[in-house]
């Protein structure tokens, strides 16, 4: 796969990404007008992350394959780059609940104002980085064509792990902070 392909499914997984990212902050906005709300999302955000980031730290091994993807793409004999990424993340529900998460983080500590603007400016922003995310991460398996080894994978998925428990720590703070203000 060139980089040309390997983009075309970052492209793919960006469109679902910021399909359910719009799902997200749309669907759930209105919710965060309650402080007790606000708290029990940022209890779930906490847990969420904790779990993502120990989950990713404490990993043995990285699997390379993933078998219920293959099927469903051999199924509906996705050929085409983009769609294989788009169906991805289409059927990975962890991505939605990430961003039921971002989105009620952002939301709850007002980084993100619930207006529609707000909104966009912030969507956009997902959308800018995770295209640059993805383009760095085709260019470099372009370039690098089968020389990532499986100790390399397993050292960032470590590094997402402990930079998930920060991010962790900063929400379990604040939902402390937030539980205190309520009592």
């Amino acid at each position: 796969m060139g980089f040309g392909s390997a983009f075309a499914v970052g492209v793919g997984a960006v469109t679902m990404e910021l399909l359910y990212c719009m799902t997200a902050f749309t669907g759930f906005a209105h919710l965060f007008d309650s402080n007790m709300i606000r708290a029990i999302m940022e209890l779930m955000s906490f847990l969420l992350v904790s779990i993502l980031g120990l989950n990713y730290l404490l990993a043995r091994r990285i699997s390379v394959k993933n078998l219920g993807a293959k099927y469903i793409e051999n199924k509906l004999h996705l050929r085409d780059a983009f769609t294989v990424g788009f169906v991805r993340i289409l059927l990975n529900p962890v991505v939605l609940l990430f961003w039921i998460t971002m989105a009620s983080t952002v939301i709850a500590h007002e980084f993100v104002d619930i207006h529609f603007t707000s909104k966009c400016i912030y969507i956009t922003g997902v959308g800018m980085g995770c295209l640059a995310w993805f383009w760095f991460l085709a260019y470099e398996v372009a370039k690098r064509m089968h020389k990532f080894s499986h100790k390399t994978l397993l050292n960032i998925s470590r590094v997402s792990g402990a930079l998930l428990l920060i991010m962790a720590v900063i929400v379990g703070r604040d939902l402390t902070l937030e539980l205190m203000k309520l009592q």
